[in-house]
């Protein structure tokens, strides 16, 4: 290993030639110097990049002029990348979260690794910190077609336990001290409170294993959790996020029924300094690939596996689309949804839920007809899906079609709802719907209010 004081002794066009391709570690992970500098070396053309969603002050990478000589090939895409891909100046990647070490491994074969790490322990290891999910993959690649792996050592980021990379790994080192990019906590309004509640009375028990991420409905749904004082609960997720560490802080979570004491995820993503502060050496958390974390068998051992996850849309068939807005116009990515939803209901007493708002803050539905032609779903009409938005929560399991539209309609928020039962009630389509509409509950759905009667 070879510790630099300047950037450009790793990052040039003589150790990334023509036909590189990098694999770039991301979310609060990402390697920013690595990044800026192989933004700035007009030298280095014609290579790919493949990345999860890069953050932090990295926004010259996705410049028009830059992605002439770099092609990013994106798994899941984020506000520094959205105008890229968005314009054809990049690729978007089709990938499962599970799925990307596999892929690096036997089909893409990266050999170059930009990283950031902590470290080392006594041991000469150094932890991947805030994100795993491919990078041990493609160190490995990187090794085997004789490339190089790159790393930022930043005095910032915290020593998360579990899956390490030893010094012999490592080709290039360059100390680096800044802070890393974290996702402020923003308090839930009333329609993610409602979602959070229904949630937390209807799905999650004592011993119940949790999966989700950030965002409103996760502190509406944490919130909740609390108030109802259930006990005793595990967490196996692709993130972790600040909601989650509440719920380890106070006691709630044990993992007393998880195979390991502790909690296990693939990215972690805080709210503050302080958080990232709390990871490290923490041996309540570790570190796995996400080959490990969103594996469908794995996630399936987990008792009472509630896995929730958001989504963009949901048409009266049930399907589910979450990375994109149109059918080529992408929002976020595939990640690791439709790992979880799948591997939780095969979990003894596990259920997926999509959870969301039944309309984007412009008040425009998300409870359609129908999808958008040519729309990537991540979950199809026969996943058996649970679906919750502050209206109530829909069940599909055992429903014929027109059962399941007639359900997802009342989802919707109350003038929505009245169009989308007249279109099911005057469809020639649906078997029989006027008579499935005439039953005063409507199969599957519970309302909000009947929670609390």
């Amino acid at each position: 290993m070879k510790i630099v004081n300047n950037v450009s002794e790793a990052v040039n066009s003589t150790n990334i030639k023509p036909g590189s391709i990098i694999y770039i570690q991301g979310n609060a992970a990402t390697p920013q110097v690595l990044c800026r500098q192989l933004a700035q070396d007009n030298n280095i053309h014609h290579i790919d990049t493949l990345h999860v969603l890069l953050l932090g002050d990295i926004q010259d990478l996705f410049s028009q002029d830059t992605c002439k000589r770099i092609r990013h090939r994106i798994i899941f895409n984020g506000p520094h990348s959205r105008k890229a891909i968005n314009h054809g100046w990049a690729a978007y990647q089709l990938i499962h979260l599970s799925d990307i070490p596999n892929q690096l491994t036997d089909f893409i074969k990266p050999n170059i690794a930009f990283l950031q790490v902590s470290g080392p322990d006594n041991g000469g290891n150094y932890s991947f910190g805030t994100t795993v999910e491919g990078v041990k993959a493609a160190v490995n690649s990187a090794r085997a077609n004789n490339g190089y792996v790159i790393v930022e050592r930043n005095a910032k980021m915290p020593f998360v336990l579990g899956t390490t990379l030893h010094e012999s790994e490592i080709d290039f080192m360059i100390d680096v001290d800044y802070d890393l990019p974290h996702s402020p906590v923003h308090e839930p309004d009333e329609r993610a409170c409602k979602i959070g509640e229904i949630i937390a009375q209807l799905y999650i028990h004592d011993g119940s294993t949790l999966q989700y991420g950030i965002g409103e409905v996760p502190e509406a749904v944490t919130k909740a959790l609390i108030r109802k004082g259930v006990k005793n609960l595990g967490i196996y997720t692709e993130l972790l996020a600040d909601s989650m560490r509440i719920l380890i802080e106070k006691g709630i979570v044990t993992n007393k029924y998880l195979q390991n004491n502790f909690s296990l995820a693939s990215i972690f993503l805080a709210g503050s300094r302080e958080g990232y502060k709390w990871l490290d050496f923490n041996s309540s958390v570790q570190s796995r690939p996400s080959d490990q974390t969103n594996n469908i068998r794995n996630i399936a051992l987990q008792p009472k596996m509630t896995a929730i996850n958001g989504a963009i849309g949901v048409d009266l068939h049930g399907n589910i689309w979450a990375d994109s807005l149109f059918a080529r116009q992408i929002y976020s990515g595939i990640g690791g949804q439709a790992d979880f939803l799948r591997g939780s209901y095969l979990s003894p007493g596990g259920v997926p839920i999509i959870a969301m708002k039944s309309s984007t803050e412009k008040g425009v539905s998300k409870i359609v007809d129908k999808c958008p032609e040519g729309i990537t779903t991540s979950a199809i009409a026969a996943d058996p899906v649970v679906i919750v938005t502050e209206n109530g929560a829909f069940n599909p399991r055992g429903l014929t079609i027109a059962e399941h539209a007639i359900g997802i309609a009342h989802l919707a928020k109350p003038a929505v709802r009245e169009s989308l039962l007249k279109e099911i009630y005057e469809s020639k389509e649906f078997h029989k719907p006027r008579a499935a509409l005439k039953d005063v509950r409507p199969k599957g759905f519970i309302s909000y209010e009947s929670i609390y009667k």
